[in-house]
């Protein structure tokens, strides 16, 4: 098992910067890939970005291409989302996950509890 928990979600001001910390225990020999995926109410669940863990292979959904920044902490087994030029429409419950590879990423069960990032206009 992986276990993951995320942190630096929080109410900010459109136009402002937030950075998402997602640190990895347990079995971290499995999260070969680390990402964010976020949940808006009433919405589905939308792919932020991800990264390889040993590797700099990173992708971006369309939404965040360009304002959003996926990085990692070896030391510390810790995954970070840097977003900028927030809108109101980042309002979200973000999600880390891990899995052996990009493509698995929707469907693995490793699971942060989520964190809460509101943008104010």
């Amino acid at each position: 098992q992986v276990q993951l928990v995320e942190s630096g979600g929080g109410l900010v001001q459109a136009g402002g910067s937030l950075r998402l910390s997602c640190v990895a225990s347990g079995r971290t020999s499995e999260a070969f890939v680390m990402g964010w995926f976020r949940q808006a109410p009433g919405k589905d669940r939308e792919f932020v970005a991800a990264r390889t863990w040993l590797g700099s292979q990173t992708r971006y959904g369309d939404s965040v291409k360009g304002r959003c920044t996926i990085s990692r902490e070896s030391a510390k087994y810790t995954v970070y989302l840097e977003m900028n030029s927030l809108k109101p429409e980042d309002t979200a419950v973000y999600y880390c996950c891990a899995a052996r590879s990009l493509d698995e990423l929707s469907t693995t069960d490793y699971w942060g509890q989520g964190t809460q990032v509101t943008v104010s206009s």
